[in-house]
């Protein structure tokens, strides 16, 4: 199965965001790196920018509104993945609203499950449905 462009840009930004839990810094140099492997063309590494820059700029609120939403998870216990991939999502869910709420779930399950397995999968889609009912509009 072939995904698009935005689907490629969210997993660079993944790629970046999970780096950064491992390697907190300026996102950057990481983002630079993953872009100029990954090929994008020039909108989607715009979008992957966006997104990584979102999050960071964001992500008090964010941690806020999934600490709110899991009720059997504190944000340090998640793994760094997951992390990543939910307050990737979270931020567009809560701030971005370009993709219908459906579609950012979906490609968060599928990035989740393409990088973690199938129980990141279900983990992801659990807390971000309750995401998606705290940040609707």
């Amino acid at each position: 199965m072939s995904l698009g462009p935005r689907h490629r840009a969210r997993e660079v930004a993944l790629k970046v965001l999970f780096q950064l839990e491992l390697q907190p810094g300026d996102w950057r140099f990481p983002l630079a790196y993953h872009l100029a492997e990954a090929g994008l063309p020039s909108a989607s590494g715009r979008f992957a920018g966006e997104l990584v820059e979102g999050v960071v700029s964001h992500r008090e609120q964010i941690d806020q509104t999934l600490a709110a939403c899991s009720s059997h998870w504190k944000l340090d216990q998640m793994g760094g993945l997951e992390r990543a991939v939910l307050r990737l999502a979270t931020e567009e869910l809560g701030w971005r609203r370009s993709d219908p709420v459906a579609v950012v779930i979906d490609e968060a399950v599928i990035l989740a499950k393409q990088m973690g397995g199938e129980d990141a999968g279900r983990f992801v889609n659990g807390l971000l449905g309750k995401v998606a009912q705290a940040t609707a509009v």
